[in-house]
């Protein structure tokens, strides 16, 4: 069916979604519905849509800059996890206890990591901890409106914004693009790198009408080196074809990544966050052939169990801003909401 035609006849729904969306948030602005603001200083991360925005990588950055100066702890609510309630996370957590990214986050950075599908429960375990953390960072927030974070990044993407989306189910959105008015700041993640300020001021102009928030570019890099548990490679070593393995919302910027430097590979695409059944890794290694895989980092979690530290590497991937000194603007002004 045409896509077009697709949205036009899936427009009524979204519009009773839409109604049902504004309702809830309505009861939430007027007080009917109360919203809990941490003592904490703390940052949320969400966005609109359902997914591919970036958030993940947002987190990581948060955590990386965040870490050295202050204790951290992230709520998460460890999505498609084969576990249920609230789980403090340890050493001994596994990608099926607390979900692909929290685990991510926990083997890369040694951080406190709470997972819970209701972050206010999450929020009274930390409560008892014998030592407060510092900061708090909550992932994938922007829904969940019993918890009001101090500092909304709200992420998107350059070449699919929201404010070209529609509702669910006739397009991505979650929410209305109004709601970005609840948002600090504005990360649009993704750009290309040759990102004019031209081209910057005229998407600025389409966000201001909603609100008047702090936005910034950035773009994704991925780095030269792979890596795994024990070992890393550089990636220009491998000479051979190799297996790329993906599970994420959306693969074309790490497939056009590769295919720019001419690597010669086979890419077998699941679906966003996907649990690996034993069928399916007999099939990856069947298409495996003696040849390396490479992953995302989320992704490795899910598959390190299966595959030896010689056959499989991540590829680590990294947030870079657009503009000289936007970076340090943009830690600045989040420090200053948290002070």
């Amino acid at each position: 069916m045409d896509m077009k035609l697709l949205q036009s006849v899936l427009f009524p729904f979204s519009l009773f979604y839409g109604t049902i969306i504004a309702l809830r948030n309505f009861m939430f602005d007027k007080g009917i519905l109360n919203s809990k603001i941490p003592k904490i200083p703390n940052v949320g991360v969400g966005n609109l849509s359902v997914g591919g925005t970036g958030k993940s990588v947002v987190i990581d950055y948060l955590i990386s800059i965040f870490k050295e100066k202050y204790s951290l702890a992230v709520i998460s609510r460890g999505y498609k996890r084969k576990t249920k309630g609230v789980i403090v996370a340890n050493s001994n957590s596994t990608v099926h206890e607390i979900g692909d990214e929290p685990y991510q986050f926990l083997s890369k950075h040694n951080v406190r990591i709470i997972v819970s599908e209701k972050r206010e429960r999450a929020l009274k375990v930390i409560s008892k901890f014998k030592k407060l953390p510092d900061i708090i960072l909550f992932d994938d927030i922007m829904q969940h409106r019993y918890i009001t974070p101090k500092c909304l990044i709200v992420t998107t993407t350059y070449s699919k914004p929201f404010f070209r989306d529609n509702l669910l189910p006739a397009g991505r959105l979650r929410e209305s693009p109004k709601q970005i008015k609840r948002a600090q700041i504005i990360l649009v993640n993704k750009c290309p790198n040759n990102l004019s300020m031209k081209d910057q001021t005229l998407f600025i102009n389409k966000i201001k009408p909603l609100a008047d928030n702090r936005v910034f570019f950035t773009t994704i890099a991925y780095e030269n080196n792979l890596k795994n548990n024990l070992k890393s490679i550089n990636l220009s070593s491998i000479k051979n074809s190799f297996l790329l393995i993906t599970g994420i919302a959306n693969p074309k910027y790490l497939v056009d990544f590769l295919n720019k430097n001419e690597f010669d590979f086979l890419h077998l695409k699941y679906s966003n966050h996907h649990n690996f059944k034993k069928n399916e890794i007999k099939e990856i290694k069947r298409e495996q052939k003696g040849r390396k895989i490479i992953t995302t980092e989320k992704d490795f979690g899910r598959l390190e169990s299966y595959f030896t530290s010689d056959e499989l590497f991540y590829i680590p991937i990294k947030l870079n801003f657009i503009g000289d000194g936007k970076e340090k603007q943009f830690k600045t002004y989040l420090e200053s909401l948290l002070i």
